[in-house]
């Protein structure tokens, strides 16, 4: 034999102890210990040594091949482990490295906002198609074909039935048809109008509430909206309704609060009128109620509706609306 088994085990632990990843050490287990490896086929030629030397021979080549088994064995897991790593490779006293963190985009943390504050009300949530049918979208909330308040909404259309909604007044009509009062219930999400400017953008957030229930009256609507107002900005915060229209709500009304700049002073944001557009609102119309089968004479109700985007622009001082939906880090880490 041209090796001795005690040089073939020496230069085995030399090549284990300079092995630097795992890989190594399975090719080094199959070069020395795999069926044609060098331990391997030295057992087999300990038949061509004289007699003498065999039984010696063989029992120090099986010593030597379990001794060989272990060392890769341990230098492996030792790798795998990452314990592999001399100590001249590793600087423990360097800082650790914090990963950055993920945080809520401002509109969802406004959103989860409003739904928290309507939640403790009472009010549950409501989802429902962004695609949206002519029907749900305007006709059951009293908008017939070829009314004049369909130019108050800039639509995108899919075809002559079919739309991408344009508020989520379409969730109170698919709420009423499967739900009898008394109902509260708040429907946030997506919308779409053709509409982009300083102020609008062609999709964007809102959130609108529906309340049904026997003798609702305005003064209701007045006390849960002052609420809210409160709730979301602060109770130093004044409010005021202004008669409006919408042709699912009758009466209607705006609400406006007092500038969250210049405390109703008059500044550039409110256009000196001391006042800032917050939401829609209004008592439910009796035909959107004979659409989904409620009883005019015992169900009264009112609905509201405010675009997310809007209440954020108040409450964090926003004169943009894109700002939103630039995705620049320097603008939404302020939030």
């Amino acid at each position: 034999m041209e090796k001795t088994i005690e040089q073939i085990k020496d230069e085995a632990i030399k090549a284990v102890v300079a092995a630097s990843d795992p890989e190594s050490i399975k090719n080094l287990s199959i070069l020395y210990l795999g069926r044609k490896g060098i331990v391997t086929q030295f057992l087999r030629n300990v038949s061509n040594l004289p007699p003498e030397q065999r039984p010696e021979a063989g029992k120090r080549a099986n010593e030597v091949k379990k001794l060989l088994d272990a060392a890769f064995k341990e230098a492996l897991e030792k790798l795998e482990a990452g314990a592999g790593i001399s100590e001249e490779q590793t600087d423990v006293s360097l800082p650790g490295r914090i990963p950055r963190r993920g945080f809520l985009h401002p509109i969802t943390q406004i959103t989860r906002q409003i739904c928290d504050i309507f939640t403790k009300m009472g009010f549950e949530i409501a989802e429902g198609p962004e695609v949206e049918s002519d029907y749900y979208n305007f006709e059951a909330l009293n908008i017939p074909k070829n009314h004049p308040a369909r130019d108050m909404q800039d639509t995108f259309y899919i075809s002559d039935n079919i739309v991408l909604r344009t508020h989520t007044s379409p969730m109170q009509v698919r709420f009423m048809e499967k739900n009898r009062p008394p109902v509260r219930v708040i429907a946030p999400g997506k919308v779409y109008r053709c509409d982009s400017d300083l102020t609008h953008t062609p999709m964007f957030h809102q959130v609108e509430g529906l309340l049904v229930d026997e003798n609702v009256s305005f003064g209701d609507l007045k006390g849960l909206l002052t609420a809210f107002v409160h709730r979301m900005f602060d109770d130093q915060t004044n409010l005021r309704f202004r008669p409006s229209f919408f042709p699912f709500t009758e009466p209607s009304a705006e609400v406006d609060i007092l500038c969250v700049m210049c405390r109703g002073k008059g500044c550039r944001v409110c256009s000196q009128t001391g006042w800032l557009e917050v939401l829609g609102s209004g008592m439910v119309h009796p035909a959107v109620f004979e659409n989904v089968g409620y009883d005019t004479a015992r169900c009264t109700g009112f609905a509201f509706g405010m675009g997310v985007e809007r209440i954020a622009m108040l409450k964090y001082g926003i004169d943009d609306i894109r700002k939103f939906f630039e995705n620049d880090f320097r603008f939404l880490n302020q939030f």
